[in-house]
């Protein structure tokens, strides 16, 4: 199995690249996210000797099991976090996370930016936008981007940068 990792990467690279150029878009633009959630920390280390330093996690708990050590080996190390947070996650998340991406509430936007002033550490968040208007996912609907409740979520972080 040894090398599948860094193969499985150069192919996506290879797409990734094919498909920027196809559109005049530099390659370098674009940013792989390895989502390595489930994946045992060896994985991620296999993919981290093959050059790739972006990595999506979908749960703080388990990041916190697999990054703290990877970051001390491998300082260049982003780590992004894909899936939902609970507000009560938030203090870990600003302290272990490089980009929050799921933020998909003004309460949540309102903790994240308590917490930003309280540790001094300003993660990226992303809005999570539930583009396909459907009940039973996460995110706002794409209506709401412009109204007061995504306004809630951009005016709560932005507040205490």
């Amino acid at each position: 199995m040894e090398g599948v990792i860094a193969a499985n990467l150069a192919a996506v690279r290879s797409r990734i690249d094919a498909a920027a150029r196809a559109v005049e878009r530099a390659p370098d633009s674009v940013t792989l996210v390895a989502v390595s959630k489930t994946h045992p920390a060896a994985s991620v280390r296999e993919a981290l000797a093959a050059g790739h330093r972006v990595f999506g996690e979908n749960r703080v708990q388990e990041a916190q099991t697999k990054y703290p050590a990877l970051r001390e080996a491998y300082p260049d190390l982003a780590l992004h976090l894909i899936g939902p947070l609970q507000t009560n996650k938030v203090p870990d998340a600003v302290a272990l996370c490089d980009v929050i991406e799921t933020v998909d509430r003004p309460r949540l936007a309102q903790a994240l930016a308590k917490e930003m002033e309280r540790s001094g550490r300003r993660p990226p968040c992303l809005i999570e936008v539930n583009t396909g208007e459907e009940p039973q996912k996460s995110g706002i609907f794409p209506a709401a981007t412009i109204s007061s409740s995504s306004a809630g979520i951009g005016s709560a972080c932005r507040s205490r940068a």
